[in-house]
């Protein structure tokens, strides 16, 4: 197992920083392995839980475009998506940017879950605790330390 370092969520840039994850990352749907790789990404940003993102041929079951859109200025618009596994479908579970800005070009069709609609993920052998709040899908992670925005009253920071 390898242990994830302390880390504290001011620390992180902002601009946000784009990394690559040397932990597996695994996620459950319906008692099933919906997700698993070792070729993950993840951004990271003041006061946020990082956001992890799967390379599309890492994931299993279907997508199905979901309704809406968000932007964020910072990597451009994203695309939300239905995800079924078996008989369970998690609706807008999932999100990824077709047309990324330039410095987020590497997640180009990656998929970021929302946890709070997985039945549970894991950054290496650590559960994922989901992000507070219903618009930012950061995994929270036991190794991190401050305050992470998506509680109510913290959205606009």
């Amino acid at each position: 197992m390898t242990d994830l370092p302390i880390e504290t969520v001011q620390d992180y840039p902002r601009p946000p920083a784009l990394e690559a994850v040397p932990q597996r990352l695994r996620i459950l749907l319906g008692g099933e392995i919906l997700a698993e790789t070792d070729r993950a990404l993840r951004v990271l940003e003041t006061h946020h839980a990082p956001t992890y993102y799967l390379p599309p041929e890492d994931v299993r079951g279907i997508l199905t475009p979901a309704r809406g859109r968000s932007f964020c200025e910072w990597k451009g618009v994203a695309s939300y998506w239905d995800v079924t596994l078996g008989k369970v479908t998690a609706r807008r579970a999932a999100w990824s940017y077709a047309n990324p800005t330039p410095d987020f070009a590497p997640i180009t069709d990656y998929l970021a879950f929302y946890a709070t609609a997985m039945e549970a993920c894991f950054v290496g052998e650590h559960r994922v605790i989901p992000q507070e709040g219903d618009f930012y899908g950061g995994w929270v992670t036991d190794n991190l330390r401050g305050r992470i925005k998506g509680a109510p009253g913290t959205e606009h920071w």
